[in-house]
């Protein structure tokens, strides 16, 4: 299971690699696909996409073009299966939400009818 940070630097990466399964890209761009707000770091990034290409989200190699630091990242089956992924935790946690509103929902009412009756 992935974690916050996790889930926001592989949906910037299906999001530049899903069309054709590989992508070039720099650890510029793929910062700018990120949310401002978190302030990751390069050397966060590096880390991150190290720890999602051991869990075999895809392939990582990183080079140099033109002086600047660059990666070639090729999508494996889990990383594919991202978006699917990402879909079945928002239905879990609506899914969740939803039996807790009506388990309060169901509680309230048996105990209101309980001080009625007694």
């Amino acid at each position: 299971m992935l974690n916050r940070r996790e889930s926001e630097v592989m949906g910037a990466v299906y999001a530049l690699c899903q069309s054709e399964g590989i992508c070039l890209v720099s650890p510029a761009e793929l910062l700018s696909l990120l949310p401002t707000r978190k302030k990751y770091t390069e050397e966060q990034l590096d880390k991150i996409l190290a720890e999602l290409a051991l869990d075999d989200y895809f392939q990582l190699l990183s080079s140099e073009r033109k002086g600047e630091k660059t990666y070639v990242i090729s999508l494996h089956p889990n990383g594919y299966a991202f978006k699917r992924y990402a879909l079945q935790r928002k239905r879990n946690l609506a899914s969740k939400i939803l039996w807790a509103v009506a388990s309060a929902v169901i509680a309230f009412l048996v105990g209101w009818i309980l001080k009625r009756i007694f």
